[in-house]
């Protein structure tokens, strides 16, 4: 064996592997029989290393796509969770590059949603609203158009995660009420929230990211300028792909014979104030920009300052805290580890700033967010590609189209969004789940032609 003290004086032949943001070379001795052994070593095992965090994502979407045809007794969040923990026992990731990967704002925002979220149903409000609408006989249609139009509509001002936590146990009621299948309302609200969800800069976090992170001006007046005609003309689409696939649903009609007060009366003051709140605050915000007082507020402020007469005026204030959705928190923090550690090979800043696909082409941002968030999801997607559209210059157009396809890929799969898997996750405490295959089935199609509408609307509208 040769002398290791002797290797710096010998010439050196760097190998080059990617395995982050910047390549990193492995210096072997050149031109000796051991420098070719030792090659295969180093380069087998920093492939390796670079490859691990992608074996460690492909095992856990598996997991969680064959939770149900399996028998496997684990939940979404907590494989998500053992996915992050992996990453990080194994060296992929420091401590403090996980603790630094997960976004405070998201996290800030989604806690105070929560806690509204939280409120509303405790309260009772969604289950006496509907009691009040439903006091005559309506078709299955106009039903179904309410609830995607309610869903909808409400995931763009609480944001699509909370709307999921209020509305699986109150879609499971209706179900349940008026003989309606389970898991097509649970789709229903899956897709109405995700389609709802992009014409705001709250309606989902990517949104918020991009509103934080793009330098956008007034987000709410630009994400509806751009979002809001496409978003409304594909929520029909929605009720259409019901239609078609659960046509002996259609024949039933609804009605409700019985009114009873449901909650906590004593909440629901508080937990209207709170939507009050938000409401306001957005008004205020865009007005302010309008005005051009130079006055901004935080979008984060928004959920921060709804949460606050929950807290301080409800009795119940820790029994909320206490029954929030934290499993959700806890995904969301394991997602923004794992997915930074994925981010961290390389792999996906180099297909996309190898010209493949040009980082200012609208079509191209609103594809390849549908298509990569299916495998990192949409959040970490939008987190680490925006600094790369932003760089290149994209122009306001090129932000919405990200915020599109980013936000539409929840409709193809399930594991496309994590208001999904909060539905998936709160329906199966009631013994109800969606298979991945029947989410497919339907969404694959619909977010066909979803895409179509954006982009034909994309085309239309000056860039």
């Amino acid at each position: 064996m040769r002398d290791c003290a002797a290797w710096p004086s010998r010439a050196w032949a760097p190998l080059t592997l990617s395995a982050g943001p910047a390549p990193f070379a492995v210096r072997l001795p050149a031109g000796s029989t051991f420098g070719t052994g030792a090659r295969f070593k180093y380069q087998y095992g920093a492939l390796f290393s670079t490859i691990l965090p992608l074996i460690i994502l492909a095992l856990v979407l598996v997991l969680i796509a064959l939770r149900s045809t399996t028998g496997i007794r684990l939940s979404i969040w907590q494989i998500m969770l053992g996915g992050a923990l992996a990453v990080l026992l194994l060296g992929q990731i420091s401590p403090m590059d996980a603790l630094l990967s997960i976004n405070t704002d998201v996290m800030i925002f989604l806690f105070g949603m929560f806690i509204v979220g939280e409120a509303i149903q405790e309260s009772g409000i969604p289950v006496r609203l509907t009691d009040r609408l439903l006091h005559r006989e309506m078709s299955m249609d106009l039903f179904i158009v309410i609830l995607i139009a309610v869903t909808g509509f409400f995931s763009a001002v609480l944001m699509n995660d909370t709307v999921a936590i209020i509305g699986t146990p109150f879609v499971l009621y209706l179900a349940k009420k008026f003989n309606i299948s389970p898991v097509m309302l649970l789709l229903v609200l899956a897709f109405s929230i995700t389609t709802g969800s992009v014409a705001s800069p709250i309606g989902n976090p990517q949104n918020l990211l991009i509103a934080l992170e793009g330098s956008l001006a007034n987000p709410f007046f630009t994400f509806g300028v751009y979002l809001a005609v496409p978003s409304l003309a594909s929520l029909l689409l929605i009720y259409g792909a019901m239609k078609a696939f659960y046509p002996r649903e259609f024949d039933k009609c609804v009605l409700s014979h019985d009114h009873k007060d449901a909650g906590d009366a004593f909440l629901a003051g508080p937990a209207m104030i709170s939507l009050g709140l938000i409401f306001g605050m957005i008004a205020l915000k865009v007005a302010l920009v309008l005005l051009g007082t130079g006055i901004s507020i935080p979008l984060t402020a928004i959920a921060v300052v709804a949460a606050v007469p929950v807290l301080l005026l409800s009795p119940a204030r820790a029994h909320i805290m206490q029954s929030i959705d934290w499993s959700t928190l806890v995904f969301f923090a394991a997602l923004f580890v794992l997915m930074q550690s994925v981010w961290d090979t390389g792999v996906f800043q180099q297909s996309m700033a190898s010209g493949a696909c040009p980082v200012t082409s609208v079509p191209a941002i609103f594809s390849l967010g549908i298509i990569v968030s299916q495998f990192i999801s949409n959040v970490p997607f939008v987190a680490l590609a925006l600094p790369l559209i932003a760089a290149a210059g994209a122009s306001d157009a090129a932000l919405m189209a990200l915020a599109a396809g980013a936000t539409l890929a929840g409709n193809p799969l399930v594991l496309g969004a994590a208001s999904n898997v909060i539905i998936i996750q709160n329906a199966e405490k009631e013994g109800i789940t969606i298979r991945f295959l029947e989410f497919a089935r339907i969404g694959i199609p619909l977010t066909c032609a979803q895409t179509l509408v954006y982009l034909v609307w994309f085309m239309v509208l000056p860039g």
